[in-house]
Protein backbone atom coordinates (compact mmCIF):
# COMPACT_ATOMS: atom_id res chain seq x y z
CA UNK A 1 0.00 0.00 0.00
CA UNK A 2 1.01 3.82 -0.72
CA UNK A 3 1.89 5.69 2.32
CA UNK A 4 -0.30 8.13 3.49
CA UNK A 5 -1.68 9.99 6.32
CA UNK A 6 -5.45 10.06 7.76
CA UNK A 7 -5.94 12.81 10.43
CA UNK A 8 -8.93 13.87 12.05
CA UNK A 9 -9.53 16.17 15.16
CA UNK A 10 -12.16 15.80 17.64
CA UNK A 11 -14.99 18.65 16.39
CA UNK A 12 -14.01 18.25 13.21
CA UNK A 13 -12.04 21.55 13.02
CA UNK A 14 -8.50 22.68 13.59
CA UNK A 15 -7.73 25.23 16.73
CA UNK A 16 -5.55 28.06 16.58
CA UNK A 17 -2.19 27.50 18.49
CA UNK A 18 0.92 29.05 18.60
CA UNK A 19 3.64 27.19 16.65
CA UNK A 20 7.72 28.11 16.36
CA UNK A 21 9.40 26.52 13.41
CA UNK A 22 12.99 25.24 14.32
CA UNK A 23 14.19 25.62 11.05
CA UNK A 24 12.69 28.76 8.73
CA UNK A 25 11.14 26.48 6.22
CA UNK A 26 8.87 28.12 3.23
CA UNK A 27 6.68 24.65 2.77
CA UNK A 28 6.16 24.30 6.46
CA UNK A 29 5.11 28.30 6.73
CA UNK A 30 2.41 28.07 3.98
CA UNK A 31 0.82 24.80 4.85
CA UNK A 32 0.23 25.94 8.41
CA UNK A 33 -1.35 29.81 6.91
CA UNK A 34 -3.44 27.87 4.79
CA UNK A 35 -4.92 25.52 7.70
CA UNK A 36 -4.72 27.99 10.16
CA UNK A 37 -7.07 30.09 7.79
CA UNK A 38 -10.32 28.33 9.05
CA UNK A 39 -9.18 27.19 11.96
CA UNK A 40 -11.06 27.70 15.42
CA UNK A 41 -9.12 30.71 16.99
CA UNK A 42 -5.36 32.64 16.63
CA UNK A 43 -2.38 30.84 15.18
CA UNK A 44 1.20 32.32 15.33
CA UNK A 45 3.82 31.45 13.98
CA UNK A 46 7.31 32.47 14.81
CA UNK A 47 10.77 32.29 13.24
CA UNK A 48 8.25 32.44 9.86
CA UNK A 49 10.13 32.17 5.85
CA UNK A 50 9.38 35.55 5.03
CA UNK A 51 9.30 34.85 1.11
CA UNK A 52 7.91 37.24 -1.50
CA UNK A 53 5.32 34.67 -2.28
CA UNK A 54 4.29 33.96 1.68
CA UNK A 55 3.18 37.70 1.63
CA UNK A 56 1.17 36.78 -2.15
CA UNK A 57 0.04 33.72 -0.98
CA UNK A 58 -1.37 35.82 2.36
CA UNK A 59 -2.77 38.65 0.08
CA UNK A 60 -4.47 35.57 -1.72
CA UNK A 61 -6.25 33.98 1.38
CA UNK A 62 -7.17 37.51 2.30
CA UNK A 63 -8.75 38.57 -0.87
CA UNK A 64 -11.00 35.57 0.08
CA UNK A 65 -11.93 36.55 3.00
CA UNK A 66 -8.60 35.23 5.19
CA UNK A 67 -7.21 37.14 8.18
CA UNK A 68 -3.27 36.56 7.85
CA UNK A 69 -1.37 39.37 9.15
CA UNK A 70 2.34 39.59 9.25
CA UNK A 71 3.08 37.93 6.38
CA UNK A 72 6.84 38.46 4.62
CA UNK A 73 8.05 39.33 8.72
CA UNK A 74 9.19 36.45 10.86
CA UNK A 75 6.15 36.32 13.25
CA UNK A 76 2.85 35.52 11.28
CA UNK A 77 -0.73 35.95 13.29
CA UNK A 78 -3.68 33.94 11.62
CA UNK A 79 -7.18 34.72 12.94
CA UNK A 80 -9.42 31.73 11.70
CA UNK A 81 -12.99 32.71 9.66
CA UNK A 82 -15.39 30.71 9.39
CA UNK A 83 -15.77 30.40 5.92
CA UNK A 84 -13.79 31.94 2.34
CA UNK A 85 -15.13 33.40 -0.43
CA UNK A 86 -14.39 32.75 -4.19
CA UNK A 87 -12.32 35.54 -6.20
CA UNK A 88 -9.91 36.73 -9.01
CA UNK A 89 -5.98 36.99 -8.20
CA UNK A 90 -2.77 37.36 -10.03
CA UNK A 91 0.16 35.49 -8.62
CA UNK A 92 3.15 37.45 -8.44
CA UNK A 93 6.22 36.56 -10.98
CA UNK A 94 8.43 33.88 -10.39
CA UNK A 95 11.97 35.34 -9.00
CA UNK A 96 13.55 31.95 -9.41
CA UNK A 97 12.63 31.72 -13.09
CA UNK A 98 13.50 35.21 -13.70
CA UNK A 99 17.41 34.65 -11.94
CA UNK A 100 17.61 32.11 -14.13
CA UNK A 101 17.42 33.53 -17.13
CA UNK A 102 19.59 36.36 -15.37
CA UNK A 103 22.24 34.02 -14.32
CA UNK A 104 22.10 32.71 -18.54
CA UNK A 105 22.54 35.63 -19.35
CA UNK A 106 26.06 36.46 -17.00
CA UNK A 107 26.97 32.92 -18.37
CA UNK A 108 26.38 32.91 -21.91
CA UNK A 109 26.96 36.65 -22.84
CA UNK A 110 25.33 39.50 -24.48
CA UNK A 111 22.25 41.30 -23.48
CA UNK A 112 19.10 40.00 -21.81
CA UNK A 113 15.96 42.27 -21.13
CA UNK A 114 13.50 39.83 -18.79
CA UNK A 115 10.08 41.76 -18.53
CA UNK A 116 7.17 41.22 -15.52
CA UNK A 117 9.58 40.80 -12.58
CA UNK A 118 9.48 42.89 -9.17
CA UNK A 119 13.44 43.78 -8.89
CA UNK A 120 13.41 44.51 -5.54
CA UNK A 121 12.79 40.51 -5.00
CA UNK A 122 15.80 39.95 -7.14
CA UNK A 123 18.26 41.61 -4.87
CA UNK A 124 20.45 38.92 -3.53
CA UNK A 125 20.91 37.54 -7.33
CA UNK A 126 21.49 41.28 -8.73
CA UNK A 127 24.09 42.16 -6.44
CA UNK A 128 25.83 38.60 -6.49
CA UNK A 129 25.79 39.11 -10.33
CA UNK A 130 27.27 42.71 -10.46
CA UNK A 131 29.83 41.23 -7.85
CA UNK A 132 30.60 38.69 -10.94
CA UNK A 133 31.17 41.96 -13.09
CA UNK A 134 27.83 41.92 -14.91
CA UNK A 135 25.95 44.09 -15.38
CA UNK A 136 22.32 44.70 -14.25
CA UNK A 137 19.79 47.37 -14.84
CA UNK A 138 16.54 47.66 -13.13
CA UNK A 139 13.18 48.75 -14.38
CA UNK A 140 9.52 49.59 -12.67
CA UNK A 141 9.23 46.00 -13.80
CA UNK A 142 11.87 44.57 -16.11
CA UNK A 143 15.39 43.81 -15.80
CA UNK A 144 18.57 43.86 -18.18
CA UNK A 145 21.77 41.88 -17.82
CA UNK A 146 24.58 42.91 -19.88
CA UNK A 147 27.94 40.83 -19.88
CA UNK A 148 30.80 41.86 -22.41
CA UNK A 149 33.67 40.94 -20.18
CA UNK A 150 35.11 37.96 -17.89
CA UNK A 151 33.06 36.40 -15.39
CA UNK A 152 34.67 37.35 -11.96
CA UNK A 153 35.17 35.07 -8.88
CA UNK A 154 32.74 35.27 -5.68
CA UNK A 155 31.83 33.49 -3.29
CA UNK A 156 28.26 32.71 -2.85
CA UNK A 157 26.33 31.34 0.40
CA UNK A 158 22.69 30.54 0.20
CA UNK A 159 20.23 31.54 2.77
CA UNK A 160 17.04 31.74 3.50
CA UNK A 161 15.05 35.72 1.92
CA UNK A 162 16.33 37.90 1.64
CA UNK A 163 19.72 35.92 1.25
CA UNK A 164 20.56 34.31 -1.93
CA UNK A 165 18.07 31.77 -2.61
CA UNK A 166 19.04 28.08 -2.42
CA UNK A 167 17.23 27.64 -5.47
CA UNK A 168 19.50 29.85 -7.67
CA UNK A 169 22.57 28.04 -6.68
CA UNK A 170 23.35 25.24 -8.94
CA UNK A 171 22.64 28.18 -11.81
CA UNK A 172 24.97 30.59 -10.25
CA UNK A 173 27.92 27.50 -9.99
CA UNK A 174 27.29 26.93 -13.96
CA UNK A 175 27.88 30.31 -14.78
CA UNK A 176 30.69 30.80 -12.08
CA UNK A 177 32.63 27.34 -13.60
CA UNK A 178 33.52 30.00 -16.49
CA UNK A 179 34.98 32.73 -14.01
CA UNK A 180 38.51 33.69 -14.00
CA UNK A 181 39.95 31.99 -9.99
CA UNK A 182 38.61 30.64 -7.71
CA UNK A 183 35.02 30.60 -6.04
CA UNK A 184 33.40 29.03 -3.11
CA UNK A 185 30.04 28.14 -2.69
CA UNK A 186 28.15 27.29 1.06
CA UNK A 187 24.91 25.60 0.93
CA UNK A 188 23.17 26.81 4.07
CA UNK A 189 19.97 25.72 3.91
CA UNK A 190 19.86 21.88 2.31
CA UNK A 191 21.74 18.81 2.67
CA UNK A 192 22.53 16.88 -0.44
CA UNK A 193 22.04 19.95 -3.42
CA UNK A 194 25.38 19.09 -5.17
CA UNK A 195 24.21 16.22 -6.69
CA UNK A 196 24.55 17.71 -9.73
CA UNK A 197 28.23 18.46 -10.17
CA UNK A 198 29.32 15.28 -11.61
CA UNK A 199 27.13 16.49 -14.38
CA UNK A 200 28.98 19.47 -15.20
CA UNK A 201 32.44 17.72 -14.55
CA UNK A 202 31.51 15.35 -17.53
CA UNK A 203 31.52 18.83 -19.37
CA UNK A 204 34.65 19.94 -17.88
CA UNK A 205 33.76 22.05 -14.71
CA UNK A 206 36.38 21.67 -12.32
CA UNK A 207 33.95 21.50 -8.47
CA UNK A 208 35.39 20.03 -5.33
CA UNK A 209 32.69 19.44 -2.88
CA UNK A 210 33.01 19.19 1.00
CA UNK A 211 29.85 18.58 2.93
CA UNK A 212 27.94 21.82 2.20
CA UNK A 213 31.07 23.67 0.64
CA UNK A 214 31.68 23.68 -3.29
CA UNK A 215 35.24 25.12 -4.79
CA UNK A 216 35.15 25.86 -7.71
CA UNK A 217 38.27 26.35 -9.72
CA UNK A 218 37.24 28.71 -13.10
CA UNK A 219 37.80 26.80 -16.52
CA UNK A 220 38.37 28.62 -19.68
CA UNK A 221 35.06 26.86 -21.88
CA UNK A 222 32.37 23.72 -21.41
CA UNK A 223 32.88 21.09 -23.57
CA UNK A 224 29.53 19.75 -24.72
CA UNK A 225 28.77 15.97 -23.69
CA UNK A 226 25.45 13.89 -22.53
CA UNK A 227 24.54 15.14 -18.88
CA UNK A 228 21.29 14.41 -16.86
CA UNK A 229 18.53 16.96 -15.12
CA UNK A 230 18.50 15.19 -11.57
CA UNK A 231 16.06 18.11 -10.46
CA UNK A 232 14.44 21.31 -11.11
CA UNK A 233 17.51 23.63 -10.69
CA UNK A 234 19.65 21.07 -11.35
CA UNK A 235 18.23 20.60 -14.67
CA UNK A 236 18.20 24.78 -15.82
CA UNK A 237 22.24 24.50 -14.64
CA UNK A 238 22.85 21.87 -17.18
CA UNK A 239 21.10 23.81 -20.17
CA UNK A 240 22.70 26.83 -19.16
CA UNK A 241 26.46 25.17 -19.42
CA UNK A 242 25.34 23.61 -22.79
CA UNK A 243 24.29 27.19 -24.01
CA UNK A 244 27.59 28.12 -23.07
CA UNK A 245 29.53 24.61 -24.06
CA UNK A 246 31.56 24.08 -27.21
CA UNK A 247 29.84 21.17 -29.42
CA UNK A 248 26.64 19.45 -28.60
CA UNK A 249 25.08 19.12 -25.75
CA UNK A 250 22.22 16.49 -24.86
CA UNK A 251 20.39 17.52 -21.30
CA UNK A 252 18.18 13.53 -20.57
CA UNK A 253 15.35 13.81 -18.03
CA UNK A 254 13.77 17.24 -18.89
CA UNK A 255 10.86 16.56 -17.48
CA UNK A 256 12.12 17.96 -14.07
CA UNK A 257 12.96 21.61 -16.09
CA UNK A 258 9.71 21.59 -17.47
CA UNK A 259 7.54 21.22 -13.51
CA UNK A 260 9.18 24.78 -13.24
CA UNK A 261 9.71 26.79 -16.40
CA UNK A 262 7.04 27.04 -19.00
CA UNK A 263 8.28 27.17 -22.64
CA UNK A 264 11.92 27.31 -21.33
CA UNK A 265 13.14 25.90 -24.59
CA UNK A 266 10.90 28.37 -26.34
CA UNK A 267 11.65 31.35 -24.26
CA UNK A 268 15.75 30.47 -25.25
CA UNK A 269 15.47 29.80 -28.85
CA UNK A 270 14.06 33.38 -29.00
CA UNK A 271 17.15 34.90 -27.46
CA UNK A 272 18.98 32.77 -30.60
CA UNK A 273 20.06 29.81 -29.00
CA UNK A 274 20.36 26.44 -30.87
CA UNK A 275 18.36 24.55 -28.98
CA UNK A 276 15.63 21.81 -29.79
CA UNK A 277 13.35 19.31 -27.54
CA UNK A 278 14.02 15.43 -28.93
CA UNK A 279 12.73 12.18 -28.41
CA UNK A 280 15.35 10.23 -29.63
CA UNK A 281 18.60 12.15 -30.40
CA UNK A 282 18.00 10.67 -34.40
CA UNK A 283 14.85 11.64 -34.59
CA UNK A 284 14.85 15.60 -34.09
CA UNK A 285 11.24 17.19 -31.69
CA UNK A 286 9.27 14.45 -31.27
CA UNK A 287 8.37 13.68 -27.15
CA UNK A 288 9.48 15.94 -24.24
CA UNK A 289 12.36 13.53 -22.93
CA UNK A 290 15.61 14.73 -23.93
CA UNK A 291 17.04 18.58 -25.17
CA UNK A 292 19.66 19.19 -27.34
CA UNK A 293 22.18 22.27 -27.42
CA UNK A 294 24.30 23.66 -29.42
Amino acid sequence: AGSFVYAETQDGRLHGSRIYLDKVSVGATMNIIIAASMAKGRTIIENAAREPHIVDLANFLNSMGADVRGAGTDTVKINGVDSLHGGTYTIIPDQIEAGTYMAAAAAAGGEVRIGNVIPRHLESITAKLREMGVTVIEGEDSIIVRRSGPIRRINVKTMPYPGFPTDMQPQIVSALCLANGTSVITEGVFDNRYKYVNELRKMGAQIQVDGRTAVIEGIEKYSGAPVAACDLRAGAAMVIAGLCAEGETQVEDVHYIERGYENFVGKLRGLGADIVYVSDPDEPEQTLKNVNIG
